[in-house]
């Protein structure tokens, strides 16, 4: 097999991804948490990131919050009592400027956030007891805040919203500026909890559940990188393999990140279902999984707020009715595909996962 850090990578790549809240949850309940803890970590949830990090966002929030909502006829009001998490699968191979040039990560220094190649939203309803996750398209086109490579600000463009990470330090500023850019695409949603995990903890994480099995859902055939998947196959993935599975797309056939998506939400919640199901049996599973993930990952979850989220969240739904995607249409960029939004369905969406009937 030949190593993905060596190999000239051709194609485009993303991430598929995992919700951690499972992970994170189980473990606490091993260390164990105190009441004190748990009243602060739920106070910590109820502030959303802008609040705490000066990333401003419009007053429509709060607005939505003392207000009712008309939508189709019909009064709506926002459930206050929703999480949510933004969990980001980051590439830090590739970062994206102003007039669309690409460096790598080393011809652009110290300031290479990498690109966020899978971007899932996470919504903790505690009113249903489930969790739902939109997974929204790298390629869509949004309001994105451009910084040259010495972290100049240069103004709003629209772009790839994948692209927000990439302007800043990789860290929280990266995560920040992505957070506000998913908040304004969702007409301002409050976001809670943010996790950037880079695309290299597949390999490690995927093996610590023993390997997810999966039915093929298009070809894989990339023999530079031992890959030869046929859709329909059922196959186990393994190391390298689960990582290829998440990343690989063909360039040569249009709107190749929608069907490479398809495939990131397969393995997303086949590793979360099974991730749970082997940590309830075994918490052992949950500590390695931590332990893998916390070496990947930067994240505003602090022990508090990991506490709350044990007591509260672990015997949640999570079930594949609940997983979404954005609806829209693509389209040959100069460049590259641009995903543009049907904003009437998303409105939809937003008023079904944020929003209650008003009493």
């Amino acid at each position: 097999m030949i190593d993905r850090n060596t190999v000239v990578k051709k194609k485009k790549m993303g991430f598929g991804t995992l919700t951690l809240i499972t992970v994170f949850a189980v473990f606490l309940m091993i260390i164990g948490s105190m009441e004190g803890m748990r009243m602060v970590g739920k106070a910590a949830l109820s502030v959303t990131v802008s609040e705490t990090d000066a990333a401003p966002q419009s007053t429509t929030v709060d607005e939505a919050k003392e207000t009712e909502t008309l939508y189709r006829g019909n009064s709506y009001v926002l459930n206050e009592d929703l999480v949510t998490a933004l969990v980001m699968g980051i590439d830090k191979e590739t970062v994206t400027r102003v007039g669309g040039q690409s460096w790598s990560a080393e011809e652009a220094g110290g300031y290479a956030g990498g690109q966020a190649d899978a971007l899932f939203l996470a919504v903790i309803n505690p009113h249903k007891k489930n969790i739902s996750v939109i997974a929204i398209n790298r390629n869509a086109m949004a309001d994105v805040d451009v910084f040259d490579e010495d972290g100049n600000y240069q103004g709003v463009y629209t772009k790839q919203i994948a692209l927000q990470h990439g302007y800043g330090d990789g860290g929280e500023e990266s995560c920040l500026r992505q957070v506000k850019a998913v908040s304004r695409m969702f007409h301002d949603i409050p976001i809670h909890v943010y996790a950037a995990i880079s695309m290299d903890a597949i390999p490690e994480l995927n093996d610590v559940l023993g390997g997810i099995t999966v039915e093929v859902l298009d070809d894989i055939i990339y023999p530079e990188y031992d890959m030869d998947l046929h859709q329909g196959d059922t196959v186990t993935l393994n190391g390298e393999k689960a990582y290829w599975y998440v990343r690989l797309r063909n360039e040569n056939v249009f709107n190749s990140n929608e069907l490479r998506l398809q495939r990131q939400k397969q393995y997303l919640t086949t590793f979360a279902a099974q991730a749970k199901n082997l940590s309830v049996k075994d918490v052992r599973v949950a500590v390695k999984l931590y332990q893998a993930a916390s070496k990947y990952t930067v994240t505003n979850v602090d022990l508090n707020r990991f506490t709350y989220m044990a007591t509260e969240y672990l015997n949640y739904d999570f079930d594949v009715k609940d997983l979404y995607s954005l609806q829209g249409e693509v389209i040959q960029g100069n460049q590259f595909e641009e995903f543009y939004v049907d904003e009437d369905a998303l409105q939809e969406l937003i008023m079904k996962v944020f929003y209650e009937p008003a009493e």
